[in-house]
Order: structure tokens, then sequence, then C-alpha cells
């Protein structure tokens, strides 16, 4: 299960975080991102270094404008504070690990 964070929080628990940290710009009302859920999951445990968290834009509009997020789900990897790799709407998981395979032994 992914953590939730906050435009308050973010800076914190994503862009100092120690390793690779797995973000997804979701809504309540968002039925692909729902879709995506285990996909990210399932990337998180099969790489314990990382973190998943989740970013409800309808209630946090500062990060999603900060990394041009214009439409959910937007699926973005951090390493060392930084976005490496995006991932736009409902991908297969095939998608995500080629996009993230890259970072997520990073720290």
């Amino acid at each position: 299960m992914s953590e939730s964070v906050t435009d308050a929080t973010f800076d914190e628990e994503v862009l100092h975080a120690d390793g690779p940290v797995i973000v997804k710009f979701t809504a309540p009302w968002c039925r692909p991102c729902r879709h995506i859920q285990p996909i990210l999951e399932s990337i998180a445990t099969d790489n314990p270094a990382v973190r998943l968290v989740e970013l409800d834009i309808d209630d946090n509009l500062g990060v999603p404008s900060r990394y041009g997020v214009l439409s959910i789900p937007t699926t973005i990897v951090f390493t060392n504070g930084e976005p490496r790799a995006k991932v736009l709407g409902a991908q297969p998981r095939r998608r995500f690990d080629e996009a993230f395979a890259p970072f997520l032994g990073a720290s």
C-alpha cells in the first residue's frame, strides 16, 4: 500500500528521501489510477529500497504544477531529489519497468 504525501510533506518525504521514490499523482475519482495501483505496489515489493507514495491532485495543487502534471495518472520516479522518469496514463507493467528500472537501484 502506498503512503500519501501532500504539498506540505512532499519535499521532506520525496526530495529528501534516502532512496528512490515512486510518486503516483492521483485523485479518488480516477479509475485508471486505481488500475495501476497493483502494478506500482508490485514494483515496490520487487524493489525493497523503493518507496511508493501518492499525491491527491484535488487537494494539492502546488507539486503537480511544479512537475508539469497535466493529466492523471502520472507516475514519476525521483532519486536524489530529482525527477528521473515519468510514465503517463495507465500502462502495462512492462512500460513502468522500462522507464523506472535504471533508477530503482539508485540511492
